[in-house]
Formats: C-alpha cells, sequence, structure tokens
C-alpha cells in the first residue's frame, strides 16, 4: 500500500474527513514519526510495532562494474519490529485465506 492509497482508503472509510484533511493528517503522522527517528529517539505503536535505528559500521565494498574495492561509510538505518498483536493478526489472517484457498 502506498501513502496515496492509504489517503485514499481513509477518506472513503471516514467520509466526514475531506481527502485534503486526510492528506494533511497521514503526512502530519508520517514526519512526526521521521523527525523522531532524526532525533535517536524510540517509536512504538502499541499493538502495531516499533520502529527504532540500527548502526550499521563502516565497510569495505567492491564496485560490481570495475572490482574495484570501495570503502562503505556507516549509516543509521530505521528498523521495524512488528509487534505481538500485528503479528498475531497476520498470522491467523493468512491460515483463515490457505484453508479457503486449498480445498481439503
Amino acid at each position: 500500500m502506498t501513502k496515496s492509497e492509504l489517503i485514499a482508503m481513509l477518506a472513503s472509510r471516514y467520509p466526514q474527513l475531506a481527502v485534503r484533511d486526510t492528506d494533511i493528517a497521514v503526512k502530519t503522522v508520517l514526519d512526526a514519526m521521521t523527525q523522531a527517528l532524526v532525533n535517536g529517539q524510540r517509536i512504538e505503536i502499541r499493538g502495531f510495532g516499533s520502529f527504532s535505528l540500527s548502526k550499521r559500521a563502516p565497510r569495505v565494498g567492491r564496485n560490481p562494474k570495475s572490482g574495484e574495492t570501495v570503502m562503505v561509510p556507516g549509516k543509521q538505518v530505521p528498523h521495524f519490529k512488528a509487534g505481538k498483536e500485528l503479528r498475531e493478526r497476520v498470522d491467523a489472517a493468512f491460515e483463515a485465506n490457505k484453508a479457503v484457498s486449498t480445498p481439503a
């Protein structure tokens, strides 16, 4: 699902909200999450999961075209860990779909 698909789905699910208002709300939430990660904070959404930063150390890589070794700098990368409730709901839905699609 893309951001625009999420906005369209929320706007259709909640007709009292204008599409423009839904767009602003989604962008505001995503911007706040991004800023929290930039500030080194951890984000936890109960029942959904948590976002944190993982540090990748600098390493020696290889240019696939020339074979030359290059130094790849260290960096911070976002990491998502699904919460227990999300994992259980996805697993239950997957099992239900699997049972419906495969005849006994």
